[in-house]
């Protein structure tokens, strides 16, 4: 659906993107490297690799099979912290706001 797809691409305008750089790339490999996620995957790598090296709070992801996986997640986070950064709470967009509603009075 065209229309849908324009609502998404302006609803994204303002929204910066981040720069991929040395250590992003680097981390990324390292999660292919060590077995936390596939190397079928690898953009999917990067996409935890970005989120971790620009500091991100959360990822956002429909992507259950190699990102928002409980059994995953574990050794992402493992190999996140053995390259020195943290890894960001991954979780579903409904799970995130799940959470802000029962925060909310």
């Amino acid at each position: 659906d065209a229309d849908a797809a324009q609502r998404r691409l302006d609803a994204l305008a303002e929204i910066p993107e981040l720069p991929a750089t040395d250590h992003a790339l680097d981390l990324a490999f390292a999660l292919v490297a060590e077995g936390a996620v596939p190397q079928k995957a690898r953009t999917d790598a990067a996409h935890i690799a970005m989120a971790a090296v620009h500091r991100m709070d959360f990822i956002l992801t429909w992507n259950f099979r190699h990102i928002a996986n409980a059994e995953k997640e574990p050794h992402i986070r493992k190999v996140c912290q053995s390259h020195g950064w943290q890894c960001p709470v991954i979780c579903s967009p409904e799970q995130l706001m799940l959470n802000e509603s029962e925060e909310t009075p």
